[in-house]
């Protein structure tokens, strides 16, 4: 059948497709780059073949079957190894996953599907609060308003911005959320949902483990077997510089499946409004002082793939 022999021959075009790239970043990473010593007699023009794979952590014969393209299993563990090794950026890392076939457990700081034009509609809806989601959580672009209306968003490390893990492990976060408990048992309930398309989904499985291993609240909520569906909803924040906010939750979603979305808060009485207003001008404030600052980084709208 045409099908059955269509397979292995992807299959090998990707392993040489692979084994290709692997050689061209490991011919153009010199030894210094990667605080190793050049020495007199080298004649590779980069990194040596058991220089990758000390640095990454792997058999040599491994790595060297791997630059070959035989037909070997990586684990996604090696692979984010040897994109830590050779240095790779977050478009060739993505390369590295989608030639070896693997999804990454530990995506890229800077998104690709958040485009200059997102962010500026993220920007326009100051001061109501708006976040880009994906299916999982992840916290993937917001604006200033946002980032301080459950707690300091730029404090928190990237591969942490998830509202899953904020929700029940991050203390400010959840003394934020007035009916917390309802609030966490409805998210559990839909990323059950959600996660029954992604059950094989390294990232997906480590989120899951995290949380079970972070949070007792989380385990019990979990074993309910509970299942919910994304739907607008009023909700009740109490923030720690403008107090009570009343608003309006809803999910843009950005494709036709239940992927990346826009978050809005948009306030449900004057005086939400005004404590918007006030959070917003407290945002601008803060990003002011940063930019002053010597070591000042890129604020506002802040990305984390997921």
């Amino acid at each position: 059948m045409p099908g059955a022999a269509q397979g292995p021959a992807v299959s090998e075009i990707r392993r040489h497709e692979l084994a290709a790239f692997l050689r061209h970043r490991r011919e153009h990473i010199t030894p210094e780059q990667v605080g190793l010593p050049r020495g007199r007699r080298r004649r590779t023009p980069g990194l040596r073949r058991e220089e990758v794979a000390q640095l990454a952590a792997v058999g040599v014969t491994w790595y060297t079957w791997l630059e070959q393209a035989r037909a070997i299993q990586v684990s996604v563990q090696v692979l984010d190894a040897l994109a830590r090794a050779l240095l790779l950026d977050p478009s060739e890392r993505a390369h590295l996953f989608q030639l070896a076939g693997a999804v990454d457990p530990t995506p890229a700081t800077v998104c690709p599907s958040i485009t200059p034009a997102l962010r500026t509609v993220l920007e326009q809806l100051e001061p109501v609060p708006a976040c880009v989601q994906n299916s999982r959580y992840d916290i993937l672009a917001y604006n200033r308003t946002y980032g301080l209306l459950l707690c300091d968003l730029d404090a928190v490390p990237p591969e942490d911005r998830n509202c899953m893990l904020l929700c029940y492990t991050h203390d400010e976060w959840r003394s934020s959320i007035v009916r917390l408990e309802e609030t966490q048992r409805l998210m559990a309930a839909r990323l059950r949902a959600t996660m029954a398309g992604h059950l094989a989904e390294p990232a997906w499985k480590m989120l899951l483990k995290r949380l079970r291993a972070e949070s007792p609240d989380f385990r019990e909520a979990w074993e309910r077997h509970e299942v919910g569906t994304h739907r607008v909803r009023r909700k009740e924040f109490l923030n720690r510089y403008v107090g009570r906010l009343v608003v309006d939750h809803t999910d843009l979603w950005l494709g036709p499946e239940a992927g990346p979305r826009v978050v809005t808060y948009v306030p449900c009485d004057e005086e939400s409004r005004q404590r918007l207003e006030r959070l917003h001008a407290l945002a601008l404030e803060r990003e002011g002082e940063r930019e002053r600052e010597p070591e000042n980084r890129e604020n506002g709208v802040a990305l984390s793939c997921g």
